[in-house]
Parts: C-alpha cells; sequence; structure tokens
C-alpha cells in the first residue's frame, strides 16, 4: 500500500484526526500529511500513505490558494473565531475602499507574526502552551511570499477573500494584520484551502468513503519533477545507494527513478552526470504491502 490521498477536510477535525482515521480506515500506521489545517479549516489535505511518506518533501506543494472570509470591527485571541473576543471598533464607512487602499501591503514577500495560539516553538515549547498559561513568548516576524489577495466580496462586515500564497502563511495573522491595518480590527471567520501546488479540491476524497482504490501512484504525483525509467541492473545499484552514470540527464536537481516494474521507488539528485540516490524504497517493501 503506497500513494497520495487528496482528502477534504471536514470542519472541527485536525489534520492529526484526519491521519489517525486513515490509519484505521486502511489498516497502517504509515500515514503523514503536509501542511497543517486548522480544526477551523475544511478543504483540501494532501495525505501520503504507506513509504509514500518519504516522498511528501518532493511533492509539488506550492502554491497553497485559500478562500477566507474575514470578520472586521472585532477581533478574536487566536486570530479566528475560535478565540475569545479580545477588542471592537467600528469599521470604516466604506469598508471596501478601505480594504482595497490597505491590499497592497500584503502583496509579495511580507513579514508575519505566528498566531499565539499556534504550533510555532519558542525555546522548545509550543506558542499555544504560553497562551494557555497567560504568558506572551517573544516571537519572531516569519518572511513568506503572498502572490495575489484578491477580494471577491464584502458584505456587511465580511469580506470574502482568494488569497494564493507560499508554504507556512498563517491566513489568521494575515486576517488580524488586515483588520489592524483598517483600525478596526479582524479575525478569520471561515477558510478554504481550495489548491496545493498543482492538486486541487476538485479532485479531493471524502474521508469518510476514502479507500485504497483513491491512493495516487507516485509516478503520478511527483511530476513535474522528471521521472526515467531504470533496468534491473541501474535499479539494484540506486537501491544499495550507489551513484549511477547517466549520458544526458535532464536539466533539474532532482529526478524520480521509475524501476521495470513501473513503480516510482526512488528520488535521486543530478550531480553532473551522476544520479545519486536520495530517498529509496526498499525491495523488501512491494507496492502491495501496508
Amino acid at each position: 500500500m503506497l500513494g497520495i490521498l487528496l482528502v477534504h477536510k471536514p470542519l472541527s477535525m485536525t489534520s492529526h484526526d484526519v491521519v489517525n482515521t486513515i490509519r484505521r480506515r486502511f489498516g497502517t500506521k504509515r500515514v503523514g500529511h503536509a501542511g497543517t489545517l486548522d480544526p477551523l479549516a475544511t478543504g483540501l489535505l494532501v495525505v501520503a500513505v504507506g513509504p509514500a511518506t518519504r516522498f511528501l518533501q518532493y511533492l509539488p506543494l506550492e502554491p497553497k490558494v485559500y478562500v477566507a472570509e474575514i470578520q472586521f470591527g472585532q477581533s478574536t485571541t487566536t486570530y479566528d473565531a475560535e478565540g475569545e473576543l479580545s477588542e471592537s471598533s467600528p469599521v470604516p464607512d466604506d469598508l471596501a475602499g478601505a480594504i482595497r487602499t490597505s491590499l497592497p501591503a500584503f502583496h509579495g514577500l511580507i513579514q508575519q507574526y505566528p498566531p499565539m495560539y499556534s504550533a510555532v516553538k519558542v525555546s522548545g515549547k509550543p506558542l499555544y502552551k504560553y497562551a494557555r498559561e497567560g504568558k506572551e513568548a517573544v516571537r519572531e516576524p516569519r518572511t513568506v511570499h503572498i502572490d495575489s489577495f484578491e477580494i471577491l466580496d464584502v458584505t456587511g462586515t465580511v469580506a470574502k477573500a482568494r488569497i494564493c500564497c507560499s508554504g507556512g502563511t498563517y491566513i489568521r495573522s494575515l486576517a488580524h494584520d488586515l483588520g489592524a491595518a483598517l483600525g478596526c480590527g479582524g479575525y478569520l471567520k471561515s477558510l478554504v484551502r481550495t489548491q496545493v501546488g498543482r492538486f486541487h479540491l476538485t479532485e479531493s476524497i471524502a474521508l469518510d468513503s476514502s479507500s485504497i482504490s483513491d491512493l495516487i501512484p507516485l509516478r503520478e504525483a511527483l511530476p513535474p519533477m522528471p521521472l526515467i525509467e531504470l533496468d534491473a541492473l541501474q535499479t539494484a545499484n540506486i537501491r544499495e545507494g550507489r551513484a549511477i552514470f547517466l549520458a544526458e540527464p535532464p536539466e533539474s536537481q532532482l529526478i524520480g527513478l521509475i524501476e521495470p516494474n513501473g513503480n516510482v521507488f526512488s528520488v535521486a539528485k543530478i550531480i553532473g552526470n551522476l544520479l545519486q540516490p536520495e530517498c529509496v524504497i526498499p525491495s523488501e517493501i512491494p507496492y502491495g504491502a501496508a
């Protein structure tokens, strides 16, 4: 059992809850995910099953695209609808115009602070633990990239937006910071992740109906990474951790390797004309095994 599963994460479940559910449904402990979604959020969660967990780092997982609802006029402790109300202020009369004026500061490379209620660690301790103790930890800003921040609709004091951004971006922080820029406060009311790299929510499976037949093989999940097929001797050398010679390697830093049976079993780094394996599925783990 080996492959990638595109799951539509339900509301109120953590990403870890989704992983545990798949472990039970598929009967394997080897399940991992790429890109955590908060319980408040729904949408696309990319999950790896079996030895495919080793390949999560190589999947095309950026940019990430979200549709968010932002409530203006109030702030919360968690920067989203699950937190306690911390402040209320009147919104601008022309909320849509005020948002348009402020949005340029939220494009391109920006600095943002992670929410206090997050898993980011300070001195080895998650920020949410400081927050639960009523303490304010010193947070370091993170550099993220906002490809686009488009307002789709403004109804009353709620704006609906489509955001395309780099991994590691906290949409909660964007909502909070945009509210602060407007001088009225704001928090994330709802969030749907619609895209992760080249994977789309429309391709996802409902968690309660997911099955082994829904697994996407690595040879379909890894592109645009180039893939090449090896013969039996080349495959054996790669499995032993030995570099192999390739007369005309593709113009890429990494390449997926396909064994004679047609399955991807390794990702290798290209060094000149040599392919040096970085990640290998051992021969004793067949594709049909858990």
